[in-house]
């Protein structure tokens, strides 16, 4: 008997994980998403992949421009990661908030822990998600900064020892 959406919901929640905000550009349109589903692929080439689901707005971003940023939270940037997520004014999420441009023509978020600026490579369907595979061509990290983390529903932050 497969697994319900619920009890695999339950289940994910008990993997911690960094949380980061993927922005796309296409034109004067600039939207994005917070995502947990994010992982490194490969280091020759330096490739990335992220999972979004097909009836996110920021999608058919990616899908025009062929371009995506991987904007990897820090510590304390909870209430971006709230406003990326949310439904509500989904559209207004960019309005009065600071972004440049990455070399791609990504939007990348200042104040974030590491960004990391793509072009997509390969696109594999999922279920109902997209799975983009995105080739690095720019990257930076604030060693300074902490990562946010993101366990059972809670937002948390990891402090070496």
């Amino acid at each position: 008997m497969p697994v319900s959406a619920d009890e695999f919901k339950q289940v994910c929640a008990q993997w911690a994980s960094g949380v980061a905000i993927v922005t796309a550009r296409s034109g004067e349109k600039v939207h994005g998403m917070t995502v947990s589903a994010f992982s490194s692929v490969s280091l020759e080439p330096p490739l990335v992949l992220i999972c979004a689901e097909k009836t996110t707005n920021t999608l058919p971003l990616i899908e025009e421009s062929r371009v995506f940023a991987v904007n990897v939270l820090a510590a304390g940037q909870e209430a971006l990661s709230t406003r990326f997520a949310s439904k509500k004014d989904e559209w207004l999420r960019f309005e009065g908030l600071d972004w440049e441009t990455g070399a791609t023509g990504a939007p990348v978020l200042p104040g974030t822990q590491a960004c990391l600026d793509c072009r997509v490579v390969a696109t594999h369907e999922a279920g109902d998600h997209l799975i983009y595979v995105g080739a690095v061509e720019w990257a930076r990290v604030d060693d300074e900064r902490e990562p946010l983390l993101y366990f059972g529903h809670r937002y948390g932050s990891f402090r070496a020892s």
